[in-house]
């Protein structure tokens, strides 16, 4: 089993940033893709971004990110304490949403899956609120 705790999120203003963290515990060693979605008022739970450690180095990472945040987010991993990062800068009304962690301990592949049911792990959500 694994648990997923999100936190970070909060209200800010358009233009500013916010971090969200992911800390995994329970089968985390073999944690090879995670990834986060989001959901916002009336509407489905949509990609937003995903990470996948390769199984022939530690030291290599596949990324992708959904359309409407290429460039402006930023997913990151640290093995060291089982957490992944969403650094999310230049935020628009239009991020507003709850977001959530995703995990699939036993995927094997190189590429980021973005649909939703290619994950078996969720967290509970942290709730991101952009003003205009």
């Amino acid at each position: 089993q694994v648990q997923l705790v999100e936190s970070g999120g909060g209200l800010v203003q358009a233009g500013g940033s916010l971090r969200l963290s992911c800390a995994a515990s329970g089968r985390t060693l073999s944690l090879s893709a995670m990834g986060w979605f989001r959901q916002a008022p009336g509407k489905e739970r949509e990609f937003v971004a995903g990470i996948v450690r390769s199984r022939t180095s530690i030291s290599i990472y596949y990324l992708d990110y959904g359309d409407s945040v290429q460039g402006r987010f930023t997913i990151a991993r640290d093995n060291a304490d089982n957490t992944v990062y969403l650094q999310m800068n230049s935020l628009k009304p239009e991020d507003t949403a709850v977001y959530y962690c995703a995990a699939d301990p036993s995927y094997s592949g190189v590429v980021v899956r973005r649909s939703q049911s290619d994950y078996d792990y969720w967290g509970q959500g942290t709730q991101v609120i952009v003003s205009s």
